[in-house]
């Protein structure tokens, strides 16, 4: 059963140089799971920031905005598997099933979220998850923003539930909220 560490906090609050950190301070063979469409240029530029900043530590990259749960069996051998990030991963889902001509609902992402917790438990190393605390502000004043801050907010407790630690960062500073402080 892997160790699971979610990681939260508003965007731009360090947590993805946190999870970073830490997967880096783990041995072994480390897997970035990156859940980001190239979309345009300013995200072209982020990703590849992203990628340079790993380079340095060999770590193997798997690109997957939809299927997880396989992201995660594909990388099974790996001491360390970072998802970057949920929230990503939920708009995804939500980008699809609009061009499908579909609902995405709470149920959905429990379902798909509590897939990816079943992966966790056959795989042997720790997983970090990365997601964005979307609940915090006002109420958005529209049907899928709305939505999307649902979808986010269930799959981040589902993920919190079954997780060993989970962290908040805030300006780029953690504040431990379950389990023991990770570094």
């Amino acid at each position: 059963m892997a160790r699971i560490i979610l990681i939260t906090g508003g965007g731009r609050s360090g947590k993805s140089r946190y999870a970073q950190t830490f997967a880096e301070s783990i041995s072994g063979i480390r897997t970035y799971v990156a859940t980001c469409p190239c979309i345009d240029e300013e995200i072209e530029r982020r990703i590849r920031k992203h990628r340079e900043a790993r380079q340095a530590s060999s770590w193997q990259t798997i690109e997957e905005t939809k299927d997880l749960a396989g992201a995660l069996q594909k990388a099974r051998e790996s001491k360390v598997i970072l998802v970057d990030c949920l929230t990503l991963w939920i708009n995804n889902l939500m980008y699809e099933a609009k061009l499908q001509g579909k609902d995405i609902t709470e149920e959905d992402i429990a379902i798909l979220s509590r897939a990816i917790i079943e992966v966790c438990d056959d795989l042997p190393g720790t997983v970090i998850f990365v997601t964005n605390e979307v609940g915090m502000g006002i109420i958005p004043e529209n049907p899928a923003s709305r939505l999307y801050r649902d979808l986010a907010g269930r799959c981040n407790q589902i993920i919190a539930n079954h997780a060993d630690a989970v962290t908040f960062m805030i300006s780029g500073l953690p504040l431990n909220i379950k389990g023991e402080k990770i570094i």
